[in-house]
Formats: structure tokens, sequence, C-alpha cells
């Protein structure tokens, strides 16, 4: 089975324009391209699971998220990283478009749509990572049985605790979240080769 790490689109992967689905708009954050490198270099699928609520409250069609998954495609491509599944939820329970007004179970905090990809994607989630910028990002992926990262650069805003709102560790950036996730196998890899 393939491990992953799953990543928050928004705020963490690019920068947050709420609502936006114009590719020319669209950039890699700072801090994160070595750390996605690093990442799969040893081996991991690389998924973005987003909440698009903009879909359920009228503000874009949802066809409009094929251009901003090509985008971001595009853009890691340049790096030379690939991108290995996009997953959205386009629902909310307090939407206005009648189709996409519900209470799903692949909109964040809910774990549907890393469970989605496992399936998919034959993912073995006990080894696999959640990245995010607030906490429902965290108890998304706690609930599917992923470990955890909060990226803490300012994105949230509640702070609501909670049982799976507890993060395995918190950082500044995705560069800083690969290394604390692969400094294990990376400790492992030197002592079977007596690199000390």
């Amino acid at each position: 089975m393939n491990k992953a790490v799953f990543i928050d689109k928004d705020g963490t992967l690019i920068p947050d324009i709420p609502y936006n689905t114009d590719p020319s708009l669209i950039e890699l954050e700072e801090n994160a391209i070595e750390g996605l490198r690093e990442l799969k270099i040893q081996g991991f699928l690389l998924v973005i699971v987003s909440n698009q609520a903009g879909v359920a409250k009228g503000y874009f069609e949802e066809d409009a998220l094929g251009a901003v998954e090509l985008k971001i495609k595009a853009l890691l491509a340049e790096k030379g990283i690939r991108l290995d599944g996009f997953y959205y939820c386009p629902h909310h329970p307090e939407g206005n478009v009648k189709t996409y007004t519900v209470d799903c179970n692949c909109r964040k905090p809910k774990p549907g749509m890393i469970e989605r990809a496992a399936r998919e994607l034959n993912i073995d989630l006990s080894k696999s990572w959640m990245m995010g910028v607030i906490l429902n990002d965290v108890e998304a992926g706690n609930r599917a049985g992923c470990k955890t990262v909060l990226i803490e650069n300012g994105n949230e805003t509640e702070w609501i605790k909670g049982e799976f709102r507890t993060p395995d560790f918190t950082v500044k950036s995705i560069n800083e979240a690969a290394e604390q996730i692969l400094k294990p196998i990376k400790t492992s890899l030197n002592h079977e080769y007596g690199i000390s």
C-alpha cells in the first residue's frame, strides 16, 4: 500500500484568496517546494484535500475547479513535483445552491475526502499524514487515522479545541513539516548505513 501526505489547498499550499478560481492568481506558497520534493523522494504520494464551499454558496460553478487543479499541477510540475490526487468538497450545510446544500461526510473536519482518496489510491492511512492551517484539517486527519501537522501561519482564527483537534506537531511551513515527517525515516536510514 502507498503512504501519502494529504495537503490542504488554500493557505497551506497556495496563498488563501477567498473563493478564487482564477488560475492567473494562483501561486505556490513560499517555503514549500523543497519539503514537497523530499516527501516525493521518500515515496509519499501528495494529495490535495480541500473544502470548496464557494460551489454551495453560488460563488462559482463546480466545473471551475478543473482549471484550478490544472494550474496547481502545472506549477508543481515546473518544480519537478507530481501531484497524485486532487479531492474537494463542494458542499456546505448552509449553502444556497440546493444540490450542494447538504451535511456531507466529505467536508472537513469530517474525514470523507481522505478516506475516499485512500480507497482510490490504495493508501495506508496509518502511514500517512494530513497537513493544514486550521484545526478542522487536523481533526479530519486524526479522524481518518493519519498523523497530523498544523502549519501555524495565521490562518486559524477559531482555535476550537476538541478530542481530535490536537496535531502531532506544529510548524510554520510545509518545508518544516516535511522535515519533521521525514526525521524518523532519515534517522533509520542513517543507522542502517552507519552514518552518524
